[in-house]
């Protein structure tokens, strides 16, 4: 793949991340890509109010809607564009899902996933090989995640490393 697809294709998430963003959610934004098309949007959902989740990851509802449009039964090697290094959660649900690229803007140093040693897990996980690709309009996503700590309504994660790593940036 080339890096200007990979950019149009993450200018594509962070436009979900930003209606996250404006939803008063933590801007996190993912699209899932086979071919040139995409088949499955989502973002991050739950985060604002009472009662906040740890499952409605854009990821998840991403492989949601993946699930839904029948694609994943038809095999075609997919790619997963997201604004947020996946979680341990996230990575393991995109690795059962088949898809076998990551494409990410912004590194989770508090919670990312995707250094995790895939060798070392049991033949499930150990047998998918996947590609990262890593920092694809990073700045971008960035600036989304500073405008979300830097608001003192947002209450998720704000004493958090992640907050603090990204202000500091």
């Amino acid at each position: 793949m080339t890096s200007d697809r990979h950019t149009v294709f993450m200018e594509r998430a962070i436009r979900e991340a930003e209606c996250a963003l404006l939803r008063g959610e933590f801007p996190v934004g993912c699209v899932i890509v086979a071919g040139d098309r995409v088949v499955a949007a989502g973002f991050r959902q739950r985060t604002a109010g009472p009662g906040a989740s740890e499952i409605h990851h854009a990821e998840i509802i991403a492989l949601k809607g993946l699930a839904r449009s029948g694609t994943l039964s038809d095999h075609r090697p997919m790619t997963l564009y997201t604004t947020l290094e996946p979680c341990l959660m996230c990575y393991g649900a995109i690795l059962l899902s088949g898809i076998r690229e990551i494409v990410y803007a912004f590194e989770d140093v508090m919670g990312g996933g995707t250094q995790c040693d895939l060798t070392r897990l049991a033949p499930l996980y150990r047998n998918r090989a996947v590609t990262l690709v890593p920092h694809v309009l990073r700045e971008k996503s960035l600036s989304l995640l500073k405008t979300y700590f830097k608001d003192p309504k947002n209450r998720y994660w704000r004493e958090s490393l992640l907050a603090r790593y990204t202000l500091n940036q």
